[in-house]
């Protein structure tokens, strides 16, 4: 890009320096003039450009530079009861490390001992703390909130989370997007057709414009100057390099800036339904009492009775019944006599009552099962939930649904999705029942259910050959199940609360776990695309529109050098406009 300018600058300096060193042997031939300021004042404005230009690039880096600064230099070891502070360089795998209320978790681990609440939104993009307890996961240079508490060590140096990321950061603003192939097309051909140009234009002056050879020299330098592709070349990485920062910024990883182009292109999107779409693990969404025995029994008593007898089982509905109660605050008494019946349910006494929990087949006939709750259990099952009966003494009291439950966002995410016009799909290995009626709850048309892992990535690739050559197919899941799929896709998008496995065959990481998270993907995405045909479109319109000036002799060699740097600096300057972008 420089070869233009570095031509130009010199025609202007050896022209100047045959004149003078003519005109002190007494030789007039090539006038009388010099124009060593003009070689200096070319210079001097591409110089000028060029630091405004790394200011402003410098700014736009500042998403690595944040995240650089976020590493924890020392550690609180505990080591035989003792503690001391040591480099973290000098922590290993295993080690218990203490953190303290206020204090930066210094690697990942897991806790040991305590409780607290962490700020992960360095990670997330989420302003919300997370509650932290012993067997929980902890990340490397989150803010450790209000408690104190200790963990073990399990990754240290660039296996953290955050060395990764900023890996994924740096890789990706270095990396090169398709439309920049474009651009480096154009700039081969441009450069050459420009340099052919220039020698026109002083042809044309000198011997068809019968001008002074000093006249059709300068006409010849402007050319030169003013055709300089700077902005071409920095209209594609600049534009990339924010917009990889912001992502970075609020838990938005791409793989590379192919990845980030491609999505702006995403006209389909499957959806995986269990930990995607809902949250993954079943919890109690409904609680229906019968109406003769509302006197007797509340919400909070019957579920303490039934979680006092289902706290002896392993059953994932019981556990979800239990962690109910538990975070309610509930008190659990213990129930004697317990016994499961396979496929029914469960059967204890508890304060000399005969409690049994289960479907309709663990019920004797002579149980009463009110109208009441006949219709509730109808209306659980249709919405695809598991109905818990819980009966006392013979009489059926109440009825617990329980459900794998929306995710808070996907119905918000959902209905943004469908404003931008794309395809939405539910891949899902439940059953047709089950999964219309989430896809009915978060406003899905399109449902493929009893789906094998292989079948994900055959309906992707089914897809893809459908809409060949008209849009892209993305694929957003969480599981060891939707790697197939993710790995088929143009686009896959794995939810950072997922497996390693999904993560590593997408080619997006959504790190808050949020479906809301793929729109403000596809927002970015969006934005840094248009953005960059923002920087192309005023490069070329720049070129396209003064170079005719410069041949026709309107525009002098300083003023074209100034008119080029300003180019260089607007285009970063409007690539920089992506830091406020809204997500």
């Amino acid at each position: 890009m420089d070869v233009l300018v570095a031509i130009g600058s010199s025609v202007a300096y050896i022209y100047s320096l045959v004149v003078l060193m003519g005109n002190a042997f007494g030789w007039h031939g090539l006038g009388e003039y010099v124009y060593f300021d003009t070689s200096a004042v070319i210079i001097v404005f591409v110089r000028v450009g060029k630091y405004l230009e790394f200011r402003t690039k410098g700014h736009a880096a500042d998403s690595i530079n944040k995240l650089l600064a976020l590493q924890v230099p020392t550690a609180c070891l505990v080591d035989d009861g003792q503690e001391r502070e040591v480099p973290v360089s000098n922590v290993a795998v295993g080690d218990a490390i203490l953190v303290r209320p206020g204090e930066r978790i210094p690697v990942d681990g897991t806790v040991l001992t305590g409780e607290s609440t962490v700020d992960e939104s360095l990670l997330t993009g989420e302003p919300l703390d997370v509650v932290k307890v012993t067997g929980d996961k902890v990340v490397g240079s989150t803010i450790n909130r209000r408690g104190s508490f200790t963990f073990q060590v399990t990754e240290i140096g660039s296996d953290t989370v955050l060395s990764q990321i900023i890996r994924i950061v740096e890789r990706t603003q270095a990396s090169k997007a398709p439309i920049q192939t474009s651009a480096d097309r154009v700039s081969a051909v441009f450069v050459p057709a420009v340099i052919i140009l220039s020698i026109l234009t002083f042809v044309g002056w000198f011997w068809l414009g019968e001008a002074s050879f000093t006249h059709a020299m300068i006409n010849m330098v402007s050319v030169l100057v003013i055709a300089c592709p700077c902005a071409l070349g920095l209209a594609t990485p600049a534009a990339i390099m924010v917009g990889v920062g912001r992502g970075a910024e609020v838990g938005i990883l791409f793989r590379d800036s192919e990845t980030l182009e491609k999505t702006a292109g995403i006209s389909t999107m499957f959806l995986d339904k269990t930990g995607t779409i809902t949250a993954g693990h079943t919890t109690v969404t409904d609680i229906e009492i019968s109406p003769d025995q509302s006197e007797i029994y509340n919400e909070d008593s019957l579920l303490s009775l039934v979680a006092s007898v289902e706290r002896n089982s392993e059953h994932p509905l019981a556990q979800a019944i239990v962690a109910a109660a538990t975070a309610r605050g509930l008190e659990l008494r213990r129930a004697i006599g317990f016994r499961t019946v396979p496929g029914q349910g469960v059967r204890a006494e508890l304060s000399g009552k005969k409690i049994v929990v289960g479907n309709k087949k663990i019920l004797k006939p002579e149980t009463v099962l009110s109208d009441h709750l006949e219709i509730s259990l109808s209306d659980l099952q249709a919405a695809a939930k598991t109905a818990v009966l819980v009966a006392v003494d013979g009489t059926v009291i109440g009825v617990i649904g329980v459900a794998d439950k929306i995710k808070d966002g996907s119905i918000e995410a959902m209905n943004e999705l469908r404003a931008s016009k794309l395809e939405l799909v539910m891949l899902t290995g439940d059953s047709r029942a089950t999964a219309e009626a989430i896809a009915k709850e978060v406003g899905l048309e399109s449902v493929l259910s009893g789906l094998s892992p292989v079948d994900k990535a055959e309906a992707v690739k089914s897809k893809q050959i459908d809409i060949s050559g008209s849009g892209y197919v993305a694929m957003v899941g969480d599981g060891i199940n939707d790697a197939a799929a993710l790995a088929q896709s143009d686009v896959g998008m794995a939810l950072g609360t997922g497996t390693d496995v999904a993560m590593e065959s997408a080619d997006i990481t959504l790190i808050s776990g949020d479906l809301l998270a793929a729109v403000s993907a596809l927002k970015l995405s969006e934005a840094t695309v248009r953005t960059i045909r923002q920087n192309l479109f005023w490069a070329f319109c720049y070129n396209i529109l003064l170079i005719p000036v410069a041949v026709m002799g309107g525009l002098h060699p300083m003023l074209a050098a100034a008119a080029m740097a300003f180019s260089s600096v607007f285009v970063v300057g409007n690539s920089l406009r992506l830091k406020s972008l809204k997500l």
